[in-house]
């Protein structure tokens, strides 16, 4: 079964993984070791208060652990997941639900007994930020996504659920309330498949099947289905009652405001024997990547219908966000603002995109900085579009309340000028 723990075996295999034996607490203690060492995989075996549970943090914190998660080469990433969303297999049925070793309901039932960490001393308190949230919209079917959650109380947490996105249109045509169950503790396929924006109808589960082997089981208290070799699964019902979330870090390591967002009540926790949690620190490499990476095969796919795209990279300077880089091979004199254009459209949060020729490594900042410094000229390469619907996590943009907030764009063409002479823009190697 490919779940959490043989992806942390492998991790050992290879030698990335830490094992923290000294004790911690789940109160500042994990987040602080984890953003001492942060592409450093962690595993935190003496928590403070909870001595049934282990903890982990910084799994996916470089593409390489990805790779070695999914089988596959770093390089062969991207490729992997134009297959996988192309090709979605819906998951199996497990034989047996190692999810469900222990069942809490009634009045065993309680969120204080979970090791939910606290990340950082200005946040609204202790939060889950790698749970996956598994819905089933009344019209489209299931799907899966990642949502921050402060704990309320024994049964309550205030979910940040983001405007006009599945769970959000979900919960609206739900008036009784959204059954949800959200997991956590899980391997790498499933956590890209969660992060990916599918188009609306798309089973997300499906698209983690595809990546890897998924077998799922019904839930104990909820007409929903999970994946069976989860960690922790949290059940019970998205309502239309709010409370305050917020405020807390965001991705670009600045800190998200106070919002009324809906109120998730607890139906069942059930969880495995010895359970490990899994911790995001928030604004870490591992968001980074998880928030980037799967908005690659999106710019690549419509960059593909205007140029011939060799890669894309979504960069952690432009918070895996806000920045990218794509590579292409120019075969007329219009590829690249082609290619500008078709970036936007593939990822509308997008700010900025570098185009670049394949000579250039994506993957490094110096070799596409040395692009832009040999190849770049701004009054004929440079090409803005000003007032455009842009990200809210970009705190430069300008922001209207129930409005999608709006930004100043750029793409930059650093491939070498169409009709110049090659041998001229080519780097000398000794």
């Amino acid at each position: 079964m490919n779940d959490l723990r043989v992806f942390l075996e492998q991790l050992e295999e290879a030698g990335q993984l830490r094992r923290i034996d000294a004790s911690l607490s789940p109160r500042f203690g994990v987040a602080r070791m984890l953003a001492a060492a942060p592409e450093r995989p962690m595993l935190f075996t003496t928590l403070v208060g909870y001595p049934e549970w282990r903890m982990v943090g910084n799994v996916v914190s470089q593409r390489d652990f990805f790779a070695i998660g999914l089988g596959t080469f770093k390089e062969k990433l991207l490729a992997h997941l134009i297959e996988a969303l192309a090709n979605p297999r819906p998951p199996g049925k497990a034989g047996s639900a190692p999810c469900q070793e222990v069942v809490l309901t009634g009045d065993s039932l309680t969120a204080l007994a979970l090791p939910i960490p606290r990340y950082h001393p200005q946040d609204a308190g202790a939060y889950i930020t790698a749970g996956v949230a598994v819905i089933r919209d009344p019209e489209l079917g299931r799907n899966l996504a990642f949502h921050r959650m402060l704990r309320l109380d024994e049964r309550r947490f205030a979910v940040r659920v983001v405007e006009g996105r599945g769970t959000y249109n979900a919960w609206q045509r739900s008036p009784r309330g959204l059954p949800m169950a959200v997991c956590i503790g899980l391997p790498p396929h499933i956590l890209l498949a969660a992060a990916i924006s599918a188009p609306p109808g798309v089973d997300e589960m499906a698209i983690a099947n595809a990546l890897a082997p998924v077998e799922t089981v019904p839930c104990v208290s909820q007409p929903l289905e999970v994946p069976a070799a989860a960690e922790l699964v949290l059940e019970g019902v998205l309502t239309h009652d709010l409370a305050e979330e917020g405020p807390f870090p965001d991705l670009t390591g600045t800190m998200d405001g106070v919002r009324r967002q809906p109120v998730f009540e607890l139906t069942a926790i059930t969880h495995r024997h010895n359970p490990i949690f899994q911790a995001l620190l928030p604004g870490g490499l591992e968001h980074k990547n998880l928030m980037g990476m799967p908005r690659e095969p999106t710019i690549y796919t419509e960059v593909s219908r205007v140029a011939d795209c060799r890669g894309v990279y979504i960069t952690p300077g432009g918070c895996s966000w806000l920045h990218a880089v794509v590579q292409i091979e120019p075969h007329g004199p219009d590829d690249a603002r082609q290619a500008i254009d078709a970036a936007f459209r593939g990822h509308s949060s997008l700010k900025h995109v570098v185009i670049v020729d394949t000579d250039v490594d994506i993957f490094d900042a110096s070799d596409v900085e040395w692009a832009i410094a040999t190849r770049f000229q701004a009054g004929r390469d440079l090409y803005i579009f000003p007032d455009r619907p842009g990200s809210s996590l970009d705190p430069s943009a300008r922001q209207v309340e129930g409005a999608k907030s709006h930004s100043d764009k750029m793409g930059l063409d650093a491939t070498i000028p169409w009709g110049a002479d090659p041998a001229a823009f080519r780097r000398l190697h000794y």
